[in-house]
């Protein structure tokens, strides 16, 4: 009996982005299932900025198409993308340092009674997600102001503002940039919980070790194209990182190819 693979949450087919004579982005394909951690790797410049940006709405492609759960979509802004079911963490966490917890989660989703903040509600609805149980271990209250946490808490703290509106596909930007050791191992827990729960996470990172730690596949861009895609379990790491120099070139240069039929 033929099995047939599951539906990508996010499939994005020949994507392509020029800023000027600078061809940011050539025939770029990815799949997202959901459930699955993917790693977009690439050396400065590869294109992986510009890629988040088409997926997010803040710069839509000048070609290609876009599939959410196997069917087109035109993703033109920020809104089109949350609407959807895409989230986002950037690496600067955009953070109001003045505010507490609750007041950062929900910060442009306020709930409101009879036009007064319903700090309570807020509190309850904030208590109840899955992933401040570790975070709250840690603090007298989720009532302290963002200022007084670490790098890793306020990651969770991020994170959790951007499953708020329980999005299907999570984008995690240099998640782990900032952290030590051990916040970085708590971090990686919490991507591998938002995995057990169903969703879609595009992890980009510089970091190899926590990409072979938590993803279960990695696209390597290189110069704005695709240059290899590889199962975690059965890639090393030196073939990740040749992809990633040019050493290797498995470049798809055919937009029909599927992605995960790469060959090393």
């Amino acid at each position: 009996m033929v099995q047939v693979a599951p539906t990508p949450v996010l499939s994005l087919r020949g994507i392509c982005k020029r800023y000027g004579a600078v061809q940011a982005l050539l025939d770029v394909e990815l799949d997202i299932q959901a459930g699955e951690v993917v790693a977009l790797v690439g050396d400065n410049g590869a294109g992986k900025s510009t890629l988040v940006k088409v997926i997010t709405g803040v710069d839509p492609a000048d070609e290609g198409v876009i599939e959410w759960n196997g069917r087109p979509v035109r993703i033109n802004s920020p809104h089109d993308a949350q609407t959807l079911g895409i989230a986002s963490v950037y690496q600067d966490l955009a953070l109001c340092e003045s505010l507490d917890v609750v007041g950062n989660i929900f910060l442009g989703h306020e709930i409101c009674v009879a036009g007064v903040l319903d700090e309570v509600a807020m509190e309850r609805r904030a208590r109840r997600m899955d992933l401040l149980d570790s975070l709250s271990a840690h603090l007298p209250s989720v009532r302290v102001p963002v200022a007084s946490l670490s790098a890793g808490q306020r990651q969770t703290v991020a994170i959790s503002r951007a499953l708020l509106s329980e999005p299907e596909l999570l984008i995690l930007d240099e998640p782990t940039a900032a952290l030590g050791v051990s916040q970085t191992a708590h971090l990686l827990d919490l991507i591998d919980r938002l995995r057990d729960h169903g969703r879609g996470v595009l992890l980009i990172s510089h970091d190899l070790g926590d990409v072979k730690a938590i993803a279960d596949k990695v696209a390597v861009l290189r110069l704005g194209r695709n240059n290899g895609f590889f199962d975690v379990p059965t890639t090393s790491q030196e073939q990740i990182v040749s992809s990633i120099t040019g050493a290797t070139d498995n470049a798809v240069t055919h937009r029909k190819t599927r992605p995960w039929e790469a060959t090393l």
